[in-house]
C-alpha cells in the first residue's frame, strides 16, 4: 500500500463499514483513539472497559463523532476469570461475529499484587486475560474472513525472559521486569496462535503491535524521573508521543491489507520510542519455539480454556 511521504497514517485506513471490533482497555489513551479511529470509517466498536461509567463516557463522546455508527460497552476486569468469562458470554450473545479483537488493556503494578484466582496481577490482566478472552470468543473470530486478533506489546519485551518456575513473581517482583515478560508472553502466544489458525484452515490473522512510549495514564504507574521525560515540553527529546500516534501502529495492525499473520507493527523511529508504524523484528526470545509450546500449556492450565488445533 501506497503511503504519505512513506508513512502509514490514519489517511490509509479504508472504509470499514460493515466490521465489528472489540477493544478492551477502551475507555481511555491507546484504546480509545483505536476505538474512536475505527468508529469514524464506519466500524461498530464493542467497548470492553473495568470501569463502567469511564467506559459509558468513552461510549458517548465516540457516538458524538460517529452517530451512525453501533458503540457498545461490555464490563470487563481482565484480572478476574469469573468476570471475562461473564463478558464472554455477554458477547457471544449480542454479537455473533467480530472482525477486529484487539487485546489493548494493559497495567503495571509497583508491588507484587495477588488476583482473586491467586495470579500475579500484571501478568493476570497483561497476558492471561487476554489468552482466555480469545479462547472464550474463538467462534466468533476464527469463522470470519480477513479477520484479525491484535495483541499491544512493547519494545520492553526485548530485555526479558520468561520464567516458567515463578510466572507469578513470587521470587523477587520487579514491576517493571513483570511487565516486559507479560509482553513477552503476548508475543511468544500471538506467534503460537497464528500457527494454530493456520492449522486449521481458518480466515483469521493473529497480529501484534507495540506504541511505542506514550503519553497516556499508564504513565502514572512510572518512576517520577520518567514521568518527567514524558512531559510536551521535552518532546524536542522525542522519547514520548502522544496516544494518537502509538494508536497507528496498533491500527496498522488491526486493518493495513498488507499485513499478514505474525507481523509485528511499532514506531520506526530511534530505538522504536517514536514514530510511524513500520513492520518490524521481535525479539528472538519471542520466536523460541520451545518457549511458544510451553508457554501455551501453561496458559491452558491456567485458565482452563482449550483452543483447536495445535501449534504446527
Amino acid at each position: 500500500m501506497r503511503t504519505h511521504k512513506g508513512r502509514w497514517t490514519e489517511a490509509e485506513i479504508l472504509d470499514q463499514t460493515g466490521r465489528k471490533a472489540l477493544i478492551t482497555g477502551a475507555n481511555s489513551g491507546i484504546g480509545y483513539e483505536v476505538s474512536r479511529i475505527l468508529a469514524h470509517h464506519g466500524a461498530a466498536v464493542v467497548l470492553a472497559c473495568r470501569d463502567e461509567r469511564k467506559a459509558a463516557a468513552a461510549q458517548a463522546s465516540i457516538q458524538a463523532h460517529a452517530p451512525r455508527v453501533e458503540i457498545d460497552t461490555v464490563q470487563l476486569d481482565l484480572a478476574s476469570l469469573a468476570s471475562i468469562r461473564r463478558a464472554a458470554a455477554r458477547l457471544r450473545a449480542d454479537h455473533p461475529r467480530f472482525d477486529l479483537v484487539i487485546h489493548n488493556a494493559g497495567l503495571m503494578r509497583l508491588r507484587r499484587e495477588l488476583t482473586e484466582d491467586g495470579f500475579e496481577r500484571t501478568f493476570a490482566t497483561n497476558y492471561l486475560g487476554p489468552f482466555l478472552l480469545t479462547g472464550l470468543l474463538f467462534d466468533q473470530i476464527a469463522t470470519v474472513p480477513a479477520s484479525r486478533i491484535v495483541t499491544v506489546s512493547s519494545t520492553a519485551h526485548r530485555f526479558v525472559r520468561l520464567d516458567f518456575d515463578d510466572l507469578h513473581g513470587r521470587h523477587g517482583y520487579r514491576p517493571l521486569r513483570a511487565y516486559a515478560r507479560s509482553k513477552l508472553a503476548l508475543l511468544l502466544s500471538t506467534y503460537t496462535l497464528q500457527r494454530r489458525l493456520a492449522a486449521i484452515g481458518a480466515p483469521t490473522a493473529a497480529v501484534a503491535a507495540h506504541p511505542g512510549n506514550c503519553r497516556t495514564a499508564f504513565g502514572d504507574e512510572l518512576h517520577p524521573l520518567i514521568r518527567a521525560a514524558a512531559s510536551p515540553r521535552l518532546n524536542w527529546l522525542r522519547l514520548f508521543q502522544d496516544p494518537l500516534m502509538g494508536a497507528l501502529a496498533v491500527l496498522r495492525a488491526a486493518v493495513d491489507p498488507a499485513a499478514r499473520g505474525g507481523n509485528y507493527y511499532g514506531p520506526a523511529g530511534i530505538a522504536q520510542f517514536t514514530g510511524f508504524p513500520e513492520c518490524l523484528h521481535s525479539s528472538a526470545g519471542s520466536h523460541d519455539r520451545a518457549a511458544q509450546e510451553r508457554l501455551w500449556s501453561q496458559s491452558e492450565h491456567l485458565t482452563g480454556v482449550r483452543y483447536p488445533g495445535n501449534g504446527g
